[in-house]
């Protein structure tokens, strides 16, 4: 089936000859037969890199052309940056959306396409983005994720909300790990496309003694160090490919991007430039040691790392200088990143229970990447393994087996709840009668046909919780958000969340940075670090000096007391930052990394911008305190520099020389002159900063903008998983 010959927009025609790309691959001519450019529903259940991406692209085109308009969900924020930049080359307007939770964004709806996250879109519904309504053709990526414990639910009720407001939207869901594609297709009223097809052969082996192990062939692998992983990459690099390997901990992506780059110790220009670049903006030893590793040819990658330095090394590797990366599984989520040889050295995770397997999705996610596209002759996914016994083992538990099955998430009440106050607040449901009728067109009503009970009795309770909670009001039937629940639906924080802000403001507590930041660290919308023995003391030590500013009690469970030590360390780190801590030492003091210090900080600013709004409903007194502590932790300053901070271009870093300089208010820099504050700031900038303030630039005073400038550092957007992060001892989950 040639390109030319389809019915897309010749914009899009001429991008994909451009490309080289002139005839379609099998599945995507099967996904065309299914009907994707007449409207009909479908599930490509294929292979990565096998082209499902073009699949939507082609139906979106063809929906923009029309008249239509696009959404096009994915699972994390930085898969839907990359859809952004490639889907805004084609021609069409792109719009994208992945924070401010509280927000109707009306101005996305001028965009033919959006991309956002799957809590973007739900925060989007419930505060009522009227372009939502406009939705002709809905996209969902990694469709399999609505078996995930965490996000499975918003995904699901996401998806189910958006077929309720437009029944004529067409749907199609990509996924290359789904189990039971069947009854997923079932469930949208899909047509299904499954193919084990791919434009580069895959081969899935395991590495034992010296040599791959493949089902009909085997390889030796000349080994020049003790390290099988890193044979198996030395081998690669040395016939022209690219190696990912996939670890189990950031500690072992460190230390493996360490031993690879002193074993590659590469000599390119290209190298040279990137590692120059992380390590002139790098604040802390984590990035220094990437520029090395960067410098040699090798990488790592994990969430720790700040946006700017993984953003080095995945065009690093795109562009083919850096030869090895080792990742934690966060890589394999999603990124276009593919890799000759991908090496899956660990195959076991700490979990709640000790080590354990990776799930066999897992595997495959991180298998499917090898192999890049007209660039190379095949692709290869290698497990590791002590022994011919253990060989055997894992041949027989992920080569061979297929991925787990896809079940929903969505009879869990700690889901639910806030999906239910959601359909309640929104006008999806006005009565008990409606929720479940709703619920009937989810996922898990299609999984358990003819079992309504079981999930008429959660509907009960949760309605019964969120009544008591006085957030829904129950008048004859009838259910109805109140003020209050209409409020914690649009912040899109946990409902339990909100009781126990709630239930601490109404006893008026004296107002205290470590009480709002502790009990907020406590809910279950902020994860928390983990303890080890040595942090007990360090814990113990502070709360005894800040137990006079606790809003919560000292609980004397253990299992109470372990959660709550655990929320005292999260609220110290956040108290370091909101005390001018620079990243350096909060990251050796913590031993966490710049990224995760930003992730953690912006949940916490969601958490008290919610806060505040809930206190002006109950307690009017602490509002503007928590308000300014939520600026105070947005930017990491301690309270003297809240005048400062609110002028554009000023950040913690210019706000701190500016105090220290004695200029302390806007009204000082009024007068100051360009010449004055030039040392400070730079000339451009204090040339703005004079004009915001209300004072006047003298004619010619404003010189050349790149002179005395000073980069302030740009916090990285938060994760859509928080990680859990230990302040004395690493993180708890990768």
């Amino acid at each position: 089936m040639k390109v030319t010959d389809l019915p897309i927009p010749a914009p899009l025609k001429q991008s994909y000859t451009t490309k080289g790309i002139k005839n379609l691959y099998p599945p995507q001519e099967e996904a065309v037969r299914c009907g994707i450019f007449d409207g009909k529903n479908l599930l490509c259940a294929i292979p990565t890199a096998s082209g499902k991406t073009i699949v939507a692209e082609m139906a979106m085109h063809r929906q923009v052309g029309v008249g239509g308009k696009c959404l096009y969900i994915v699972p994390l924020k930085a898969l839907a940056s990359e859809k952004y930049e490639d889907f805004s080359e084609k021609g069409l307007a792109v719009g994208v959306a992945t924070g401010d939770l509280d927000r109707r964004d009306a101005y996305l709806g001028r965009n033919d396409i959006i991309v956002a996250t799957s809590e973007k879109v739900d925060s989007l519904l419930r505060n009522k983005a009227p372009w939502l309504g406009e939705i002709t053709l809905l996209v969902v990526d990694e469709c399999h994720l609505v078996g995930s414990e965490d996000r499975g639910a918003t995904l699901e009720m996401v998806i189910a909300k958006l077929r309720r407001r437009n029944p004529e939207m067409q749907v199609i869901a990509l996924s290359a790990t789904v189990g039971n594609p069947g009854a997923m297709a079932g469930w949208l009223d899909a047509a299904l496309v499954t193919s084990e097809w791919r434009p580069v052969d895959l081969r899935e082996g395991v590495y034992w003694q010296g040599a791959i192990h493949f089902e009909d062939h085997t390889r030796r692998v000349p080994a020049p160090s003790k390290d099988d992983a890193l044979n198996l990459c030395l081998d690669t690099v040395d016939e022209g490919g690219q190696c990912l390997v996939f670890v189990n901990s950031r500690r072992n992506a460190e230390a493996f991007a360490k031993r690879a780059a002193s074993k590659l110790d590469l000599s390119d220009p290209a190298l040279e430039s990137a590692a120059d670049r992380i390590n002139g903006r790098a604040s802390t030893e984590l990035g220094r040691t990437l520029a090395r590793c960067v410098k040699g040819g090798a990488a790592f990658h994990h969430a720790g790392l700040a946006a700017a330095e993984r953003h080095e090394v995945e065009e690093g590797f795109r562009a083919g200088a850096i030869k090895v990366i080792s990742s934690t599984p966060t890589l394999a989520a999603g990124l276009n990143l593919p890799a000759r040889r991908v090496i899956v050295r660990d195959h076991l995770r700490f979990g709640q229970n000790g080590m354990a397997r990776i799930p066999v999705g897992e595997y495959k996610q991180m298998a499917g990447r090898a192999g890049r596209p007209h660039l190379d002759p095949y692709g290869e996914a290698v497990l590791t393994a002590k022994g011919e016994g253990e060989g055997k083992d894992l041949f027989e538990t992920f080569i061979e087996a297929p991925p787990e099955e896809v079940h929903s998430q969505c009879n869990a009440e700690n889901a639910l709840r806030s999906h239910i106050l959601s359909l309640i607040t929104t006008g999806f449901a006005k009565s008990r009668a409606e929720v479940l009728d709703f619920m009937e067109t989810t996922f898990y009503a299609y999984e358990h046909q003819g079992q309504h009970s079981t999930i008429q009795e959660t509907v009960e309770r949760v309605v019964d919780d969120l009544v008591r909670a006085e957030m829904v009001d129950e008048l004859d039937e009838w259910l109805e958000g109140t003020t209050y629940g209409n409020l914690v639906s649009r912040l899109y924080i946990d409902p339990r969340t909100a009781e126990a802000v709630v239930e601490a403001l109404r006893l008026q507590p004296a107002f205290s940075d470590f009480g709002v930041l502790e009990l907020l660290c406590e809910t279950p919308d902020m994860l928390t670090l983990f303890l080890r023995k040595a942090d007990y003391e360090v814990v113990d030590h502070f709360l005894a000096s800040h137990r006079d500013d606790l809003w919560t009690g000292v609980p004397y469970g253990y299992d109470e007391r372990e959660h709550f030590l655990q929320s005292v360390k999260t609220a110290m780190l956040l108290l370091n930052w909101g005390e001018e801590v620079t990243d350096e030492m909060i990251c050796e003091r913590f031993n966490v990394g710049p990224g995760d210090i930003h992730n953690k900080v912006e949940t916490a600013v969601w958490l008290i911008y919610a806060t505040s709004r809930l206190a002006h409903l109950f307690a009017p007194d602490l509002e503007t305190s928590i308000a300014e502590l939520g600026t105070r932790v947005k930017h990491g300053i301690k309270r003297e520099l809240l005048p400062l901070i609110k002028l554009r271009g000023i950040g913690r870093v210019r706000a701190r020389r500016l105090f220290n300089a004695g200029f302390t208010t806007p009204e000082d820099l009024k007068n100051a002159g360009v010449r004055r504050l030039a040392p400070v700031l730079g000339e451009k900038t204090a040339a703005s900063v004079i004009v915001q303030a209300g004072g006047k630039v003298e004619e010619g005073e404003e010189v050349d903008p790149d002179v005395n400038e000073v980069n302030e550092p740009i916090p990285e957007p938060p994760g859509e998983h928080q990680t859990s992060l230990s302040a004395f001892g690493g993180t708890n989950h990768e």
